[in-house]
């Protein structure tokens, strides 16, 4: 096999908290993180004979949100199944999860990516599918310590959301820039906090590799390319696939993604086939391990949930939840582009944060508001204005009030003391002899130092045009 060109081929699972109030199927209280261990939880949560739970009204609604952000079609009719298995931490022996009439299917997402070289005029837009996106309950915690496992179950009953890809992926870059746009998109609908470091957000890359057949190669196929994707397709996925679980770090997703391509390889250099198991991230060594032989459907002995009953979602619902989707990162993206004309790069920065966004929209309005009584002075007034925000030349501490008026004497020309000004110059050049030297010496920036100097001694109370000019005139 050593001529042979090989492929990654991978598909993501990423679980969500959603950050309702009460947990999925009863009333405890669903924030866990740094609670005392086993406070949050009832006869539900534990699975106790005779308890019933309860669907979270708030949570599915939620979970048709961002089925609607990620361009799914959302299912008439869903439904609960039990998800058998034994674990420590799930108490009643089953998860409730969906298992055939997910909530949400066939979706899609839009990624902007780089080619190899990664120049801005190579970049590309990927379509990933979106496979499904279905509600379930977070199961509770085990806490190791030395020869003992503890079990805190304030997080069993959570919330959670599970989006699934189709294995659309062949690199661990567009892994980790569709991960940062999701991520984004749930932030933006304000539907979880999605901290990583909380646990709020985990990621689980199936992981495969493949031959590429060349079309030179005697009785290869050809890789088909798929234009709406730009993604190269061949005819069959491999036969095998590597979960690796529960990564909550968008560095670690890539590093894990590494790996296993480079391990998979490998193997399949000894003309041997990958087992097909799920694995763990040791963050500590850069390296995944083996943790059990990955499970199919079957093995999960699925059926419906029988104490909740099937839910029907009409079209006026499906609508009234759609209207609540805001303008999403992308979109918002493309506005600041095209009306305010901001490089795509700024655009991006400033996107990625929806306060942040708020915030310099809510600026922009009230400084052009008083435009018209100051002399603010600017060829593009948003440009710099996402300048001065995005290189944090005004605290953004301040409100939206006091960082208008910042911005306003920023802009704003200052009438010059020109005696100040000259016996200004003159201090600065008589205390910065080196600067002197260097700028007449040939290097042309080193004026741009005196002028931080005499800016910084006039208080900014002088146009810096004005201070080049007058400088220059002194250096000759």
């Amino acid at each position: 096999m050593n001529n042979m060109q090989y492929e990654a081929v991978i598909g993501l699972e990423i679980h969500v908290e959603l950050k309702t109030k009460s947990k999925m199927f009863c009333g405890c209280d669903a924030n866990h993180f740094g609670v005392k261990p086993n406070t949050h939880c009832c006869p539900v949560c534990l699975g106790l004979p005779g308890a019933l739970p309860v669907p979270n009204k708030r949570a599915i609604e939620w979970c048709v949100l961002l089925g609607k952000a990620l361009n799914c079609k959302i299912s008439s009719s869903s439904k609960f199944d039990r998800k058998n298995y034994f674990y420590p931490d799930l108490a009643k022996g089953y998860q409730i999860s969906q298992y055939d009439e997910p909530i949400a299917t066939n979706g899609l997402l839009k990624i902007k990516v780089q080619s190899a070289k990664c120049k801005v005029e190579d970049e590309q837009t990927k379509t990933i599918r979106i496979h499904r996106v279905h509600m379930e309950e977070d199961t509770g915690k085990l806490i190791h310590k030395g020869d003992d496992t503890l079990v805190d179950f304030n997080r069993s009953g959570v919330p959670l959301v599970e989006i699934v890809t189709e294995p659309d992926f062949h690199s661990s870059e567009d892994v980790v820039t569709f991960l940062k746009e999701l991520h984004t998109i749930i932030r933006y609908l304000d539907i979880s906090d999605a901290d990583m470091e909380k646990g709020t957000m985990r990621m689980e890359p199936n992981i495969s590799v493949r031959v590429v057949q060349s079309s030179r190669q005697e009785g290869g196929q050809a890789p088909i390319k798929d234009q709406s994707s730009n993604q190269i397709q061949n005819l069959k996925l491999p036969n095998y696939k590597v979960e690796v679980k529960n990564i909550n770090s968008f560095n670690y997703v890539k590093r894990a993604i590494e790996y296993e391509i480079t391990r998979h390889i490998e193997i399949l250099e000894k003309g041997e086939t990958p087992i097909q198991e799920t694995r763990g991230w040791d963050s500590t060594k850069n390296i995944t391990y083996s943790q059990r032989t990955k499970e199919d459907a079957h093995d999960y002995r699925y059926f419906p949930e029988p104490d909740i009953p099937p839910f029907e979602f009409s079209d006026e619902y499906i609508q009234s939840i759609q209207k609540l989707i805001p303008e999403l990162p992308q979109q918002k993206m493309d506005r600041y582009i095209k009306d305010f004309k901001l490089k795509e790069s700024d655009a991006y920065t400033i996107t990625r944060n929806k306060k942040e966004s708020y915030f310099y929209e809510e600026v922009m309005s009230k400084v052009k508001s008083q435009k018209s009584k100051v002399q603010v002075k600017s060829q593009n007034l948003e440009k710099d204005i996402a300048n001065i925000i995005i290189n944090k030349k005004v605290s953004s501490s301040l409100s939206i009030e006091e960082f208008s008026k910042k911005i306003i004497e920023m802009l704003t020309p200052q009438e010059t003391d020109n005696a100040l000004l000259e016996t200004t110059i003159e201090s600065v050049l008589k205390n910065n002899p080196k600067s002197v030297t260097d700028y007449k010496s040939g290097k042309q920036n080193a004026i741009m130092f005196l002028v931080g100097q005499v800016m910084k001694e006039m208080k900014g109370k002088a146009n810096p045009k004005n201070v080049i000019e007058e400088l220059r005139k002194k250096l000759v």
